[in-house]
């Protein structure tokens, strides 16, 4: 990805990142000019999908479930018992 600095129109560099979600992420840039100096803040976001993912529905909902802390896990698994 290139980010072009908004003062003088040089490269800039994504210095870091801050990951806000999974679909936003706050980028800190740098511009490579010397002279310019310009640092700036930038955002990511996912907008849509072209391509549904070829992973089976079954892996993709327990890789996001794992991120999960355990409480929140527990109170899925409590509430999707309490379906029957």
């Amino acid at each position: 990805m290139r980010v072009h600095c908004k003062s003088c129109g040089e490269k800039g560099r994504i210095v870091s990142c801050d990951d806000l979600s999974l679909e936003f992420v706050r980028l800190y840039c740098q511009c490579g000019s010397v002279k310019c100096g310009h640092t700036w803040v930038a955002s990511l976001t996912f907008s849509h999908t072209l391509s549904p993912s070829s992973q089976a529905v079954d892996r993709l909902l327990f890789d996001r479930l794992r991120t999960l802390s355990r409480d929140t896990q527990r109170d899925l698994f409590d509430q999707l018992g309490s379906l029957k």
